[in-house]
């Protein structure tokens, strides 16, 4: 019997080699990326030196700090936080991408450090988020992530895999965002729960890396452990030019593979979508909403936060002002995005047009970095997380850049 790509990817990392590789068993895996960031990253510290005092992490090299949370940071306590991190990393010769680098899972990959086929782990939730470039990846609590530093290895519960092939072809207005808010009207938040989804089909295969992104990024939203898509030559080149792990390969599953359950979805005519509140899973079509006015807009995060999802937001207010009353944010993932937006003109064309531009970070997702919703605003938002209080007191509704950037042109929900 063959195995599942996350079998497979477990399998290759197995500290014991001889474990059986089968959903439901327990097993020791060793981790190639071990991180913390700004938000627990001093809690990891502090369980480190609780119950590893003295030692040293298993290898500086692997190991790394990621400020993303507060970038930089607004109040006293995140200083304090960082600078913890910031002094331990230090003492330990461990890699510090400070509050300039940007969204650590992003981050991650564009150093070539998650590369198709690894195993990552961090304090970040969204951490599966690596499922895009065919990797393992699992946000994990602060004394497992002191562990995962000291021993450079982890435990996990193999989970059931599940297959989801996703056939048709995404047609503008209709993008990565509303595929991805597709699945989760048809699954819910607990339908692919506990499990590694792997998605297939050509809607997939022909996800560019920043779309892939969109997609995986939002397993958590579903339940799921990770949401995996094999990696195409696209994304292997990608990798072969940043990475320093050598040879770069696709991880596919095995043709005689067993998957606990198998689904077959169909795009075809998919419409703009979006999460209304309160959760992510609440998904309704965008001409069902075009007469709720919008308050405030955000163009981030790691859901929405690439520059080809910025620069489709700049796109169509460009020689256009948004609507007078509207506040208009954007939060580029990463320092090397808001680079690309500087070269291109993109961040120009942004702000002539009354946007906000802020420093690369998790902006709305992280409380206070970029401003809150009051009581009773309605915000737009490209983020994966609309839950009651996330973002401030008011309502937010998840949608793709597209509809984001005509919402903020319209001062009502709208993708023309």
């Amino acid at each position: 019997m063959g195995y599942t790509m996350i079998e497979k990817i477990f399998k290759s990392h197995l500290v014991r080699p001889n474990d059986e590789v089968k959903p439901g068993n327990i097993v020791w895996i060793k981790l190639d990326v071990r991180s913390a960031r700004d938000f627990g990253g001093a809690n990891v510290v502090k369980n480190f030196n609780k119950y590893c005092k003295g030692d040293k992490v298993n290898d500086a090299s692997k190991t790394f700090f990621t400020f993303d949370c507060q970038a930089p940071a607004n109040t006293i306590p995140y200083a304090n936080n960082q600078q913890v991190c910031r002094e331990f990393a230090k003492s330990q010769g461990i890699k510090v991408y400070d509050v300039n680098a940007g969204i650590g899972s992003h981050v991650l990959i564009e150093q070539g450090l998650a590369v198709p086929g690894s195993t990552t782990v961090g304090t970040d939730s969204h951490l599966n988020i690596m499922g895009a470039v065919g990797a393992f990846g699992q946000g994990m609590g602060d004394i497992d992530i002191a562990y995962a530093m000291r021993h450079g290895a982890t435990w996990f519960e193999i989970p059931p895999s599940i297959k989801i092939t996703i056939n048709g072809k995404l047609k503008y207005p209709a993008g990565a965002k509303d595929l991805t808010l597709f699945v989760l009207k048809e699954f819910g938040s607990a339908g692919l729960l506990g499990a590694s989804v792997e998605f297939y089909g050509e809607a997939v295969e022909t996800l560019s890396l920043h779309e892939r992104i969109t997609l995986s990024s939002m397993a958590t939203e579903m339940g799921a452990i990770v949401g995996l898509i094999p990696a195409n030559d696209a994304v292997v080149d990608y990798f072969k030019q940043r990475s320093k792990a050598g040879t770069i390969d696709h991880v596919k599953t095995d043709g005689d593979a067993v998957y606990t359950k198998e689904y077959t979805l169909d795009i075809t005519g998919l419409k703009p979508l979006a999460a209304a509140p309160p959760s992510p899973d609440n998904v309704v079509e965008v001409d069902k909403l075009k007469e709720i006015k919008v308050d405030s807009v955000f163009i981030g995060s790691c859901t929405n936060g690439r520059f080809e999802d910025i620069k489709a937001a700049a796109d169509i207010v460009s020689g256009k002002k948004i609507k007078g009353n509207i506040m208009a944010k954007i939060v580029p993932a990463t320092g090397e995005v808001y680079q690309r937006m500087i070269e291109t003109g993109v961040l120009q064309t942004l702000f002539n047009a009354g946007f906000i531009i802020a420093s690369q970070g998790c902006g709305g997702c992280a409380s206070g970095q970029i401003g809150m919703t009051g009581k009773n605003e309605v915000q737009i938002s490209t983020s994966n997380r609309n839950f009651d209080g996330k973002q401030g007191d008011g309502k937010t509704y998840l949608t793709s850049p597209v509809v984001a950037a005509y919402s903020a042109l319209n001062g009502y929900i709208s993708y023309e």
